[in-house]
């Protein structure tokens, strides 16, 4: 496998770069004859409305795929319940492309209590219904049935989440990887614009979908391990241990009984397990689908040796039976260059939505028509994000020229610009141009986190070069303000007091968002976060340089609820540190466990998989169950007067009863009014829906006590 990537901007270009670029990429056959194309060479089908936007994947990989020459046609929220909809555009003379779209569709459908949204971001007008559950899956049967021959190749977060057995919250069981239940060709993961490009070269020139097993990114079904790699057992990389009258976790004799073992598993033919064979590259062999789905530990231990395995610098291949065949994972794909990133983002796109939808107003365009993506990745390792698992630890950082020219053309060609840029930053604020200070060592670094538990001293913390993007930024011509709106990662940013001064004197509107996400040490190290006295750091230099600027301005911290390790007692001292620093929280999240996460292996299993797993290692408790989840949701609204009653309940059952009472060093109050002010208020607006009169209310309910009516 090919470690010296060619440039994604430097391939031959398909013969159809005559009748390209189109102005939007096409949404029906109308559109394609009013481009001279009689067919699309691919065809790329979304979860989410089309928005020719570089903060959009559908439109990043069309557009991709349009400057290589090809004609890209987008089928943008089909109708699933048929084929029809997946023919729209005739038969691609390539392939189909299959994304959920920017959500895990599981995860933009219900709420961390399993509950339906009523709506979606990513769908004109707001309103949700417009994708299945599994889109991803669904897509694909449906563009099968419309044309059986023609390849499919899937990608997106969802695909990257889903590519190996994973446990998936809203079923409460161990799915198989998307590959095998979708039946695509093949599963492209993580930023795929290298390996998109090099599949549909070859497509192009004529080789079989099959034969392009050897692209690093993708994920492709084989019905046996390679010949000319050397299996490695993953007990040889992070044994899984066990107490002596355990059974071997695995089910597996030793090396020399490998046969005897294979016919008890079933197997048609036996792995022989090398522990080195440095002729020969090496594919690690994961417990197979049916043991993770039986057993937690295992699942555990797969999903630790996963993680190890997530360096481009030393990745190898990973394999995992599913029944009589293998579900075999290339390593990651190599990070962009600036300059093809810079290429990437500055393709032509129209930033905004597809003329088709009108006036109709789409959320998420909305919320980033006037922001600027300045880096991919983050080293962060937070367990319960899925940003590492799908872009990647290593930063990949656009060039000051490439950005300050995205700033000029949103002030010249987006309408409605004000002049205020919403956000210049991306998955995290701050870790623009930050890498390791020594390539070797980052190639060989197999860390879940360069800044937990304390930041690696190879780290390159300098935030200089982005202090100076900031001042460049806002120095253009017609630009009045430039905020930060990403996650900001203070640990990172207090290494630079000048980086502090800088963001809160000019790039801050009144509020900053930041995520401590805990103050209780358990659960921030199931995290990978760094503790409260950090924040605290933090908030000494934001409220020094606000006083300094002569602004009034706040910290709007973030934090979750129910996250593995977070017991009803560390969600109890949260709370009294909130009412302590005077937060009264409005908006709060349950930790939701997203397919791949290690949090999730964490809630699945019961164990830490950001230690050895073995059958008697640590054991991670996590509050299960709707009642369980909602009362450590209560906590962080304590203020809330419909949570008393079950906070007191808790209270009560946890001998804390000193804090039931109308002190200010009670977390609650022994009253409870009536009718909540909330209770009351949707009361109100009920009667005004059936046309009754709404009497003001002049006294609250909180303090009245009475039925509110």
């Amino acid at each position: 496998m090919k470690d010296a990537p060619r440039p994604i901007f430097s391939y031959p270009r398909f013969w159809a770069e005559c009748l390209t670029p189109a102005p939007e990429l096409p949404m029906s056959r109308a559109e394609m004859d009013a481009l001279g194309w009689d067919s699309c060479d691919i065809v790329i089908v979304s979860g989410d409305a089309y928005v020719d936007h570089p903060s959009f994947g559908a439109a990043v990989i069309g557009r991709v795929l349009e400057a290589q020459g090809f004609r890209v046609g987008i089928i943008a929220q089909p109708d699933w319940r048929s084929a029809e909809p997946f023919a729209a555009l005739g038969r691609p003379n390539l392939f189909f492309g299959i994304t959920a779209g920017n959500m895990d569709s599981m995860v933009n459908r219900y709420t961390a209590d399993r509950k339906r949204r009523s709506d979606d971001a990513y769908t004109p007008g707001g309103k949700g219904g417009s994708r299945p559950d599994r889109a991803s899956l669904v897509y694909a049967q449906r563009a099968r049935e419309a044309f059986p021959d023609v390849p499919i190749v899937l990608g997106g977060i969802e695909a990257s989440l889903r590519r190996l057995a994973h446990y998936d919250y809203w079923s409460d069981k161990v799915r198989r990887s998307l590959l095998v239940d979708a039946k695509a060709d093949l599963l492209v993961y993580g930023n795929g614009e290298r390996a998109v490009v090099e599949i549909a070269h070859r497509l192009a020139r004529g080789v079989s979908i099959e034969d392009l097993w050897d692209i690093r990114g993708i994920v492709h079904v084989r019905k046996s391990l390679p010949a000319d790699h050397v299996p490695v057992d993953a007990r040889h990389i992070d044994a899984p241990g066990h107490g002596p009258a355990d059974p071997h976790p695995y089910a597996m004799a030793a090396a020399n009984d490998c046969r005897q073992a294979s016919a008890e598993a079933g197997r048609a033919t036996p792995v022989r397990w090398h522990r080195r064979e440095r002729s020969r590259p090496e594919v690690i062999v994961l417990p197979d689908f049916e043991q993770v789905r039986d057993d937690k530990d295992l699942y555990a231990h797969a999903s630790r040796v996963i993680h190890l395995e997530t360096n481009p610098g030393n990745a190898r291949p990973l394999a995992q039976r599913h029944g009589d065949r293998w579900v075999f994972v290339n390593p990651p794909p190599l990070p962009l260059t600036t300059e093809e990133l810079d290429w990437v983002f500055e393709l032509p796109y129209t930033r905004r939505p597809h003329s088709a939808y009108g006036e109709a107003r789409i959320p998420a365009y909305e919320m980033i028509r006037f922001s600027v993506n300045i880096m991919r990745g983050c080293f962060g390792g937070c367990t319960f994000c899925s940003i590492t698992e799908h872009e990647g630890r290593h930063i990949q950082s656009r060039s000051e020229e490439s950005i300050l020219r995205e700033i000029e053309t949103i002030r010249d060609r987006v309408p409605g610009f004000t002049g205020v840029i919403s956000d210049l930053g991306g998955p995290t604020a701050n870790m623009y141009r930050l890498a390791c200070k020594d390539p070797k060592i980052e190639a060989a670094c197999r860390k879940p986190s360069c800044v937990y538990p304390d930041i690696c001293p190879h780290l390159n913390t300098d935030h200089r070069p982005l202090i100076r993007l900031y001042r460049k930024a806002r120095a253009l011509p017609g630009i009045k303000k430039v905020l930060v709106a990403s996650g900001l990662r203070y640990d990172l940013a207090v290494r630079s007091p000048e980086y502090v001064r800088e963001l809160v004197t000019h790039h801050v509107g009144g509020y900053l968002k930041i995520a401590p996400e805990h103050t209780e040490p358990g659960p921030l190290s199931k995290m990978l976060k760094p503790g409260i006295k950090t924040y605290h750091r933090f908030k000494r230099l934001f409220d020094k340089y606000s006083r300094e600027a002569g602004k009034e301005q706040y910290l709007i911290p973030y934090f979750i609820a129910a996250h593995p390790g977070s017991t009803d007692e560390d969600m109890l001292k949260l709370a009294l540190w909130l009412k302590e620093n005077g937060f009264r929280p409005d908006q709060v999240q349950t930790f939701l466990p997203s397919p791949m996460a290690t949090a999730t292996a964490m809630y699945h299993s019961g164990r830490n998989p950001l230690r050895k797993v073995t059958r008697t290692s640590e054991r991670v408790f996590t509050a299960k169950g709707l009642r369980a989840r909602r009362l450590q949701k209560a906590f962080l609204r304590y203020h809330d007067p419909d949570n008393w009653p079950l906070i007191r309940e808790a209270l009560r059952r946890m001998g804390r009863e000193d804090l039931i009472g109308n002190g200010k060093r009670h977390l609650v109050p022994a009253w409870q009014p009536a009718t909540s002010r909330k209770t009351a208020e949707k009361r109100s607006i009920k009667r005004i829906e059936r046309g009754g009169r709404r009497s003001p209310v002049r006294r609250s309910a909180r303090r009245t006590g009475r039925r509110l009516s």
